[in-house]
C-alpha cells in the first residue's frame, strides 16, 4: 500500500509540474466565502453546474446512436428506446434533466434578483446569467426539434410562423432558421449543429466566464436590512466581512451544495425510471392536420398566452413583450447597481417575483389542455356546400375534391363550416392572387405548413382553380399591384 500510494503521488506530481492545475484548483476550492453564504438559498447554481454536466455526458452517448436526418431521425429514436440496452432510460435522463435544468435556473435567478445579487460589482455576473438562461432555454426548443415527431414538426411550424411575423426580415429569418421555404432535411442538419455544437459550446464557455467572476468577486453574502451597496465602499466592506466571518468553501460551505445537487440527480432518475421518455410521438406527416401539438414544458405558458390572445395582439405581444423583458434583465444591474439588498426593504421586487411565479404558473397550467387555437373537428365527412359548386369546370370541381380529402377544412371554413385555425376560404381570391395562393399552398406561412411535398402538380392545380372562384359575395379578384404598375410603366 505504501507503495502505491508513494506511485499514485508520484503521477500526480508529473502532471502537476506540467499542467500546473493542482494549486489553482485546490486554491479556487478552499477559498473563503462569508459564513452567511453557508445556506440552502445558495445551492441551485452548483446545481445547474451539475446538471449542465449531465446534459453534456448523456447528449454526447445520444449523438453517437442519432441520425440527424428526415427520413432516419424518428427511427433512430425508435432504435434507441426498444433496441438499445438502456437506451431510453438514457434519453429519458437528457430529457428530464432539460426539465429540472430550466427549473434550477428560474429559480436560480429569482433568488438572485430577491437578494439583490445583480449589484455592484456583479452586475456583469447578472447578465451573464440571463444569457446563460436564454440558450438553456434555447438548447430545450432545439432538442424538442430533434425528435421530429408529429409534436416536433407542427411546433416547429407554429415557430417559423411566429419568426416570420418579423417586419421586413421575417421571410430570410424563416429561410435561415429552416434552410429553405419548408421543413425538410436541412432543417433537422441545422437544428442539430445548434444543439450540439453552437449552443453548448457557446454555454460551456459563458459558465466558465460566470464561476470565474463568482470567485473573483466572491459569493454575494447574505443581504441584511440597512446594509446599503456604494461602489465606494462595498468592496472594502466585503473584504472586511470576509476575513471576519470567513470559511473555507470546501468543506464548510460546499456539503449543503453537494447534498443538493445529489438530491437534484435522484430526482431526475426518479422521473426517468416512472415516467420515462418524452415522445417520440407519431411520424412527421404535413398531411396530418388533425393534431393539436404541444411545446415542452419550459414553453407550454406561451402556448396559452398565445391560445387565448385576439389574433390582433398576437404579434405586438410575441415581437415586444419579449424585447422589454429581456432588455429590462439586462439594464437592471446597470440602473439600479447601488442601495439596498434586502427583500423586506424591496416590495416592489418581491412583488415582481411573485407576480411573475403565479403568472408562469398559472398559464403553464392552461397549457396543459388549451390548444393552440379552437379545437379542430375533423369537417372531411361533411360536403362542400353545394352553393360553392354551381357553376364550376371539371377541374374546378376537381380542386373542391382535393380541398375535401387532404382536411383543409379542419383549419379553413367554407360557408360557416370547418375549422377556425386558418382564415376562412369563402373570399380566399379577393385576398390573394393566383400566384399568391400557389406560394402559401406550395410554401406554406403564418400557421399554414407548406403542402408542397403532400399535393401532386395535378392536385395542386385543381385546388389552386377552385380556390380562385371563392370571391365572396361576388367581389373582386385580388390584383398584383406591382405587376399592375409595372404594365402600366411599359405604356
Amino acid at each position: 500500500m505504501p507503495d502505491l500510494k508513494q506511485r499514485g503521488i508520484d503521477v500526480y506530481n508529473w502532471f502537476e509540474q506540467r499542467l500546473g492545475l493542482g494549486a489553482p484548483v485546490i486554491e479556487a476550492m478552499e477559498h473563503e466565502v462569508p459564513s452567511s453564504t453557508s445556506s440552502w438559498w445558495y445551492v441551485f447554481g452548483s446545481a445547474a453546474t451539475v446538471v449542465l454536466i449531465l446534459q453534456v455526458m448523456t447528449g454526447i452517448l445520444l449523438a453517437l446512436v442519432y441520425t440527424p436526418s428526415a427520413s432516419n431521425a424518428w427511427n433512430s429514436l425508435q432504435f434507441l428506446d426498444h433496441n438499445v440496452q438502456l437506451g431510453w432510460f438514457l434519453r429519458a435522463m437528457h430529457g428530464w434533466g432539460s426539465d429540472f435544468m430550466i427549473a434550477i435556473v428560474l429559480i436560480h435567478m429569482a433568488q438572485v434578483f430577491l437578494f439583490g445579487a445583480y449589484k455592484f460589482p456583479r452586475e456583469l455576473t447578472w447578465i451573464i446569467g440571463v444569457f446563460l438562461l436564454l440558450l438553456t432555454l434555447g438548447m430545450a426548443f432545439t432538442g424538442q426539434v430533434l425528435s421530429f415527431d408529429q409534436d416536433a414538426y407542427w411546433g416547429l411550424g407554429i415557430g417559423a410562423s411566429i419568426l416570420s411575423r418579423v417586419p421586413f426580415i421575417g421571410g430570410p429569418l424563416v429561410d435561415l432558421m429552416l434552410g429553405g421555404p419548408i421543413i425538410a432535411g436541412s432543417t433537422l442538419t441545422r437544428f442539430f449543429a445548434l444543439h450540439v455544437f453552437v449552443i453548448p459550446g457557446i454555454l460551456l464557455g459563458l459558465v466558465g466566464l460566470h464561476v470565474w467572476m463568482v470567485l473573483r468577486l466572491g459569493i454575494n453574502e447574505w443581504p441584511m436590512p440597512g446594509r446599503l451597496v456604494s461602489k465606494k465602499t462595498y468592496t472594502r466592506e466585503y473584504h472586511q466581512l470576509t476575513e471576519k466571518t470567513g470559511i473555507p468553501f470546501v468543506p464548510d460551505a460546499a456539503w449543503k451544495d453537494a447534498i443538493f445537487a445529489a438530491a437534484i440527480m435522484l430526482a431526475v432518475i426518479a422521473c426517468a425510471l416512472w415516467f420515462g421518455p418524452f415522445g417520440p410521438t407519431g411520424q412527421p406527416d404535413p398531411t396530418i392536420i388533425q393534431t393539436a401539438p404541444k411545446p415542452d414544458f419550459a414553453f407550454l405558458w406561451i402556448y396559452a398566452v398565445l391560445a387565448y390572445l385576439p389574433p390582433s395582439l398576437e404579434t405586438p405581444v410575441l415581437f415586444i413583450a419579449p424585447v422589454i423583458g429581456i432588455g429590462a434583465m439586462l439594464l437592471l444591474p446597470l440602473l439600479s447597481g447601488e442601495g439596498e439588498k434586502h427583500w423586506s426593504r424591496r416590495p416592489v421586487a418581491v412583488l415582481m417575483i411573485a407576480v411573475i411565479a403565479v403568472t408562469l404558473g398559472a398559464f403553464t397550467r392552461l397549457g396543459m389542455y388549451t390548444p393552440w387555437s379552437p379545437i379542430m373537428n375533423a369537417w372531411t365527412s361533411d360536403p362542400i356546400p353545394p352553393a360553392y359548386l354551381h357553376d364550376r369546370t371539371p377541374l374546378e370541381r376537381e380542386g373542391a375534391i382535393v380541398l375535401q380529402n387532404k382536411q383543409c377544412r379542419n383549419c379553413h371554413s367554407i360557408g360557416g363550416a370547418g375549422g377556425m385555425r386558418g382564415p376562412a376560404l369563402d373570399s380566399i381570391a379577393s385576398r390573394m392572387t393566383e400566384d399568391q395562393i400557389i406560394r402559401q399552398v406550395l410554401q406554406g406561412g403564418g400557421n399554414m405548413p407548406a403542402y408542397g411535398n403532400a399535393l401532386s402538380p395535378s392536385e395542386t392545380t385543381a385546388l389552386v382553380r377552385f380556390l380562385t372562384t371563392l370571391r365572396g359575395n361576388d367581389l373582386s379578384p385580388a390584383i398584383d399591384a406591382s405587376r399592375r404598375l409595372a404594365l402600366s410603366s411599359g405604356h
